[in-house]
This record gives C-alpha cells, structure tokens and sequence, in this order.
C-alpha cells in the first residue's frame, strides 16, 4: 500500500498544478539552484499539464494492477522493493521532464526514467531473454541521450545558458534552415524514446519481458515522453515548419504501417501489442506532422486539427494500450503462455478480461463509438482541410498520407480479429486440461476504469477537446477555438457519426435482451459444433494464428523475414510432422544485427591477445612499459639527429 499511496499523492500534488494549467493558468516558479545548474526554472504550461494528467492515470491504473499481478513474486521481497522503488523514481522522474526549463535537469531526469524503466523491466533477471531486453533499452537509450545532449551544449555553447528560453532566443537569432537542423538532432533524441522507425528496435524485446502492468505504462506514457519531447522542441525552435512537418510525416506513415504489419505475424501477445505501439506512435507522428505542415503554410484549421488529433490520440492510447497490455497479464497469469498458438477458448472461463480485450481492440482499430475513432478523426480531417489549399506535390503527399492511415486501419482490424478469435474463441489448442480463472477485482478494476474514460471520450469528445484549447493554441497562436463556426463542422459530424454508433449498438443489445426473454421458457441444447465431416471434435482442426494470416503473409513477403523450422513429411504413414515460424524485424536485421556481426568479425582477429596464459599477459605489460620508455627517447633521438643536420 506504500507504493499506491505514494504514487496517488504524488498524481495529486502534480495535478494541483497541472489541471489550472491545462485551463490556462500556467504555474511558473524559480527553484534555488546549485553551483552546476543555477536557479532551476519550472513551467507547468498547458502541454505540460496535458501529459502530466496522461502520465498521472495511468501510473495510477498501473500501480493499481501491478499490486494485485505481482502477488506470485511474494517471495522476492529484494526485487519487489527494488521494482516499486523504480515505479515510484520513473513517475516523479517523467512529471519533472514535462516540468523543468533547464537543460541539465532535464537530461538528469531522463536518466533517472531510463534507469528506473530499466530495472522494472528486468524484473525477472534470472532469465537470459529479459536481461538481454533489458540491456538493449539500456543502451539505446543512452544513444537518446547522446543526441539530446549535441543539441543542449551546442546551444548552452553559443548562448552561456542551459535555459529552454535560451533554444528559444538563440534559435530565433538564427535562420530557419539552422534551426531545422537543430530540432532533427532533438527529434532523433526524443524518436528513439518514442519509438519511430527505424529507431524502435527496443521496443518490441522490452515490452513483451517486462511483468504487464510495466509494459502498460511502458507503452502508455514512457514512450509518449518522446512525443513530449518533440513537442517541446516545435514550441522552442524557430525552423521551417513545413520541412519539419514533411520529414515527420514521412517517418510517422512509414513507422504505422510497418509496426502493424509486423504486429500481423507476432505469436506472442505481447510482442504484438509492442508492435502495435509502434503502430500508434506513427499515428500520433502523422498528427504532429500535419500540424507542422499547417503551420509552415498558414493553414490555421489544418494545424489546429493535426495538434489536437496528436495529443487526444496521445491520450487515448494510453488508456487502450494500457488495457491490452493488462488483459494480456490476465492471459499469461492465468494460462502460463503468451504463445497464441497454444490458447484459445478463453472467453468461457475469462468473459470480464476478454470482453475488456475486446473494447481495447476495438478502440485501437479506431472504430466508433470508441476513443481511438475520435483522434484518427480529427487526423483525417486535418489531411481533408489540407486538400483545398494544395498543389500537384501536396496533392502527392495527401495520397500517400491517405493511403497510409487507411492501410494501418485496415491492418489493424485484421490483426486484432487474430488476436481476439485464436486468444478468446474456439477451444485450447494446447492443453484442455489447463485451469484457467478470472483474475481478481484488484486487476479488473483498473482495466474497468480505463474502459470507461475511454466510452466516454467516445461518446463527449466535445469535453476532451476543449480541454485542449490551450495546448493546441500554444503552437497555433491565439486563434479562438469556436466549434460552432462553419469550418469547424468536422466536429459536429464527428458526434453524429459516435451517437448513431452507440444507438446501433444498443439496438444490438436490445434485441439480444428481447431474445433472452422470449427464448428464456424454452430449452436449449447444446451440440458439438459441426467438425466439415470430422466425426470427432479437435482443436487442431481450428485455425491457428499463422494459417489465419497466411494469405497476408504470402502477400507481404518481400517486407517481412519469417523463419520457418519444419520438418518433411514422409513414408506412406507419415509421423507427427512440426511446422513452426518465427518472424524477425528486417530493419533489426540490417541496421543492428549486421553491423554487429561485422564488429564481431574483426574483434576475432585479436582473439589471440586473450589467450589465457599469465606470462603472456605480464609480457604485454613489460613490453608496454619498455614502449612507453623507449619510444620518447626513439623520438627525441631522432629530432636531434634532425637538429644536427639542419646545422650542417
């Protein structure tokens, strides 16, 4: 109960701030500073405030989730200490980024959330696969920070000052192409936290390892912090909106499509949501960078739409992505396997998870009446304003971009009927004899709060976006938010179209009542579901997860790399015959793998240096010292011989 009241009373101190803020009372206040950092300013304005609120609910939900899953770890009261101490540190670690105003602070904080994320997520160290993850966050995140650090001193270098105010000036004093050069060292910073393409390597090992209710908040808010960041950087730099916002948009399209279609092919449930993290953060970019390009081109609607369709999606992802990921923690408690391969059948003895699957599922499809259908909205009208003021190669850009959101939504749809039907539907595939049970209220709860917020989102998004006038109009100047003026229609159609989904909705369900009652008095019979001629009912004549894809695999090969372990079947009475895939990131592959294998190569050229025999190694080090005697003196020999010469 520590940790939960620790993490509820730093949520409310937080949004004591945060909440005035996000109406437009920004809190602004000087901390004493040391010798190394001077007086701290902290700035809690209205984008501030927006993630903090995100942050705050779902470390909330997290904790709450967390307390009751870590139950079977009782026995590792070392580790668990350690695990909510690390909870506790990244909470107040991502409050303080979204809050400071100077630059050294700023990068202490992120490295107090990248160390703190990176004992939560190695939580089971014990095993090779987590420490490994663990490792490779690690490391890449440091590579985050490097990038954050060449834009800070480059600019603490021309201006004497850590201050965000000083990017501000400094990059004003400076022409627009040399601020864009010095925001894409910011972006790449900030999109290796996030987790663009191609710099989302990370991602897909550590969220699957790290215990559920880590990847929630993992998925839900570290890697929004990113988002943050770029965010920030928009706001501070004087640069060429448009050209950032196309350079965005291109990486955000890419990064969407190919994080579901990767998602597509995933067997184990959490690596696929992982995916599908990728997946949304493309999203999200698409919305940043139609908000850039509005501002580079004077389109006050476009950018207004692509800003409030980023940060509402910023929102709502986190609360369905959480909710996947925790309902994913139900599964594995209950039947011991991620594999989806081996599940099915859940929804009989888990109806309270799978039904909150499913509206996780839906959501993240971005259908209405849901939350995720309200930001795609406002994103495609952001691209739809964009086509009346567009040239030939914008015309270009608007297709691709269309084609893009369309094809990731389709894609999505796809994947999540995989995931729910081989996970929930049928029968086990692996082992009938496997209990399986509800999870506590403890674990539903927080997953029944997230629901909630994200019906209602769906159902009065006119309260969530005008809760987002101020962060919006912070990068689109003081234009005053009217959802009633003509141009603003986009709004109107965006509540009919959720309204007339939730009537269709309950219709459904009236009718199923009216059914239970007239059909309640009759009985009902219960028979084996018709097996194609199959006398005998096996699971194994139900589609797995790899033969319901099968036809997309075919389709997308070029794109993907799937290794497949099989063996041949034959003889006239074959034996049991195994046939298993195992797919793998193409762009880890190149980027990553490959480079690595070469590094790897030529270090086995000095393995012989590191032969295990002592006099050898105490011979190196004779010969190292003799080197540094000898070759001074080699050198001075020589420039006298010199000196002796020029004389003759």
């Amino acid at each position: 109960m520590v940790t939960v009241t620790m993490v509820v009373i730093t949520s409310l101190f937080s949004s004591m701030f945060a909440i005035p803020a996000l109406l437009g009372n920004e809190f602004q206040t000087l901390l004493a500073g040391t010798i190394p950092f001077g007086a701290v300013p902290i700035k809690i304005d209205a984008l501030s405030a927006w993630f903090i609120l995100v942050i705050n609910f779902t470390m909330i939900t997290g904790v709450i989730y967390g307390k009751s899953y870590m139950k079977p770890y009782a026995r590792q009261r070392t580790n668990l200490t350690m695990h909510w101490l690390s909870y506790n540190l990244l909470h107040i670690s991502l409050i303080l980024i979204c809050s400071v105003q100077n630059a050294m602070v700023f990068l202490i904080s992120w490295e107090a959330m990248a160390l703190s994320a990176f004992i939560l997520v190695i939580f089971e160290s014990y095993k090779a696969d987590t420490l490994k993850a663990g490792i490779n966050y690690l490391i890449q995140s440091h590579v985050s920070i490097l990038f954050l650090m060449l834009g800070f001193i480059y600019v603490a270098v021309k201006t004497g000052s850590y201050d965000f105010d000083a990017i501000a000036e400094f990059s004003h004093q400076q022409p627009a192409m040399a601020g864009t050069v010095l925001f894409l060292s910011f972006f790449i910073g900030f999109a290796i936290k996030a987790g663009f393409v191609p710099f989302h390597t990370w991602l897909p090992h550590a969220h699957p390892v790290a215990p559920s209710h880590v990847s929630g908040v993992m998925s839900g808010v570290v890697i929004k912090i990113g988002i943050y960041g770029i965010l920030r950087m928009i706001l501070l730099i004087n640069a060429d909106y448009a050209t950032i916002g196309y350079i965005i948009l291109f990486i955000s399209i890419i990064s969407g499509v190919y994080g579901v279609a990767l998602a597509i092919i995933q067997h184990n449930l959490k690596k696929l949501l992982a995916y599908h993290s990728i997946e949304n953060i493309g999203i999200i970019g698409i919305g940043i960078g139609i908000g850039c390009i509005g501002l580079g081109t004077g389109n006050e609607l476009m950018a207004t739409l692509g800003f409030m369709g980023a940060l509402l999606h910023t929102l709502n992802h986190s609360l369905f992505k959480s909710l996947l990921f925790y309902s994913a923690g139900n599964v594995y408690q209950s039947a011991h396997t991620m594999n989806v391969e081996r599940l099915g059948g859940l929804i009989k003895k888990m109806p309270h998870t799978a039904f909150l699957f499913l509206i996780g599922a839906l959501a993240i499809c971005g259908l209405p009446p849901l939350n995720g259908f309200i930001s795609e909205f406002l994103i495609y009208g952001g691209i739809y304003d964009w086509l009346f003021s567009a040239d030939l190669i914008s015309l270009i850009i608007i297709t691709f971009s269309i084609l893009g959101l369309v094809a990731i939504g389709g894609l999505a749809i796809f994947c999540f009927t995989k995931a729910f039907s081989i996970v929930f539907l049928g029968t086990n595939r692996s082992n009938p004899e496997i209990h399986t049970s509800e999870m506590s209220f403890w674990q539903l709860f927080p997953m029944y709060l997230a629901a909630a917020l994200m019906i209602l989102i769906g159902l009065f998004p006119s309260v969530f976006l005008n809760l987002l006038i101020k962060p919006v109009a912070l990068f689109t100047g003081d234009i005053v938010f009217n959802p009633n003026l003509p141009q603003m229609r986009v709004f109107d159609s965006l509540q009919t179209i959720n309204w007339v989904s939730a009537g269709f909705i309950l219709f459904i369900l009236a009718v199923w009542g009216i059914r239970k009652l007239v059909t309640r008095s009759k009985i009902i019979t219960i028979e084996p579901t018709w097996g194609c001629g199959y006398t005998v009912p096996s699971s194994k004549i139900q589609y797995t997860a790899n033969s319901f894809v099968r036809t997309y695999t075919k389709l997308a090969k070029p794109m993907l790399f799937i290794e497949k372990d099989e063996t041949e079947i034959t003889g006239i009475f074959p034996s049991k015959r195994h046939y298993e895939t195992h797919p793998y990131d193409n762009i880890e592959r190149i980027l990553i793998d490959f480079p690595l294998k070469k590094i790897a190569s030529i270090r086995e050229w000095f393995v012989f240096l590191q032969n295990g025999h002592l006099q050898r190694y105490i011979l190196y080090g004779i010969v190292f010292i003799a080197s540094v005697i000898i070759i001074p003196v080699l050198i001075d020999s020589f420039l006298i011989i010199l000196q002796f010469l020029n004389h003759l």
